[in-house]
């Protein structure tokens, strides 16, 4: 084992020096450097100590998953979560994190009958009751364990062996051989390891809460999304009740896929057909309404674009989206000015998903296109009519992927009528009883849908 030695690192960007500065030469911040004590050099290894195996002898046994009892949750985690498997969750304060974990962890035991732990830093066990009771769990199969040390934490862990662990929040812990305080870099870093060699030791499944910062990225390192497994961020507008459960990261599964849910008095309730919650409040005769078809992993869903266009009060036009990327919509704003002849350089652009979705595929760039020119004209779009396709610059509809899936889940909600690029119907063979028009440039598709 090697000599423990004392390092400064920097809060702003983890640069370690042998001595405190007063400037970061990296990153330039005044002020931030923190001493660590207690840091460890790596014990030297030996030759047998690596312990190679050829890949082809590698046994891989029994991959089982554990099931959470949320469909939702299991379909993002790629089926249920692996033992061993460390998960760190992320989002806004009060989106509702620790509400789904605590139900996450309910039902697990629920399913295998053992007990977990749950590590409640910033709550007392009171709070977390309370909690509890109005989510209508009060199992004693939960053990919640109110403490900040991770040395106690091991320690509980060591003595009551659970089948699952819970931190919350992984910002609040603190390790007893770092000087530096709860929450800093270092802080966060090395909990994080040691949580992540325990859980692979023990082979038991952690998942483990982080606070965000102002732009919405887990706070801390951006090592802490590289030592774990799975790196969830759970999604919401405070003004909707929806959440969207997304993954970035999934060393065991795939990162397209989402888990929808609505926040409600007695928790969270998993939406079957988020479809249909979409587009429950859909206005039928308002002018830059549109629905689409998007597709989230392997989940097609049905969402409602909305557009307005009115007369700027100011010298410089507003252009403001929310739900998609505000710079695809300033270049679906200057193909239509450009290509389709629109005039939108002294018009406010606004472009919203309903219901607190994100979109991020190009499929959204036609019903956009052709919402925008909606809303201008004043011109109502059929509510039968559901549209997809990407927009090239030179105005081009290009193709998109799973057309026959977006297809079937637009005739399942009662749409009648479809505009998809003229490629994708060449390529597949609908059996359907759509009216679906291939259009190959903006002109076409604003000719189909605005007349």
């Amino acid at each position: 084992m090697g000599r423990a030695k004392t390092v400064f690192r920097c809060q702003s960007c983890a640069y370690a020096a042998p001595k405190w500065l007063g400037r970061c030469p990296d990153c330039g911040s005044w002020n931030t450097f923190v001493e660590e004590s207690g840091a460890r050099s790596p014990a030297r290894m030996t030759p047998h100590a690596a312990g190679t195996v050829p890949l082809s002898e590698i046994s891989l046994g029994e991959q089982r998953r554990i099931s959470t009892d949320i469909d939702e949750l299991d379909r993002v985690l790629g089926g249920g979560v692996v033992p061993g498997s460390v998960v760190l969750v992320g989002g806004d304060p009060g989106v509702g994190k620790s509400t789904l974990i605590l139900q996450a962890l309910a039902g697990v035991l629920r399913k295998s009958g053992g007990r977990g732990l749950y590590v409640s830093a910033e709550e007392s066990a009171t709070q977390l009751k309370l909690r509890a009771t109005r989510l209508g769990l009060d199992s004693g199969a939960i053990l919640v364990l109110s403490e900040t040390s991770l040395e106690v934490v091991f320690a509980e862990i060591e003595r009551i062996r659970p089948e699952i662990v819970v931190v919350d929040s992984i910002q609040t812990i603190f390790t007893e051989e770092l000087l530096s305080a709860p929450g800093t870099v270092g802080q966060v870093r090395e909990c994080s390891a040691r949580l992540m060699t325990l859980a692979k030791r023990q082979n038991i499944p952690t998942f483990i809460i982080g606070h965000v910062t102002k732009e919405g990225a887990i706070a801390g390192p951006k090592v802490l999304e590289h030592i774990v497994d799975t790196v969830l961020y759970f999604e919401g507008e405070r003004s909707h009740s929806f959440r969207v459960l997304r993954a970035v990261k999934n060393r065991f599964g795939s990162t397209n896929e989402i888990g929808v849910f609505e926040m409600t008095d007695s928790g969270l309730l998993e939406i079957r057909n988020p479809s249909e919650v979409f587009l429950r409040e859909r206005t039928a005769d308002a002018s830059g309404s549109l629905a689409t078809a998007t597709v989230e992993g392997t989940r097609p869903l049905i969402v409602e674009i909305q557009a307005l266009v009115s007369p700027t009060t100011f010298g410089m036009p507003r252009r403001t989206s929310i739900g998609v990327d505000n710079q695809r919509v300033n270049l679906l704003i200057a193909v239509l000015e450009k290509i389709g002849g629109l005039h939108l350089g002294l018009t406010d652009v606004y472009v919203n998903v309903a219901g607190g979705l994100r979109i991020v595929e190009p499929a959204s760039d036609l019903p956009i296109v052709l919402s925008i020119a909606s809303s201008l004209r004043e011109l109502v779009l059929p509510s039968d009519l559901f549209v997809f396709g990407e927009v090239g610059l030179s105005g081009e509809i290009r193709a998109v992927s799973q057309a026959e899936a977006r297809l079937k889940e637009g005739e399942k909600m009662g749409f009648k009528r479809a505009i998809i690029p003229e490629k994708n119907l060449k390529r597949i063979k609908p059996d359907t009883d759509l009216l679906i028009t291939g259009v190959k440039d903006i002109h076409e598709a604003m000719e189909s849908a605005l007349g």
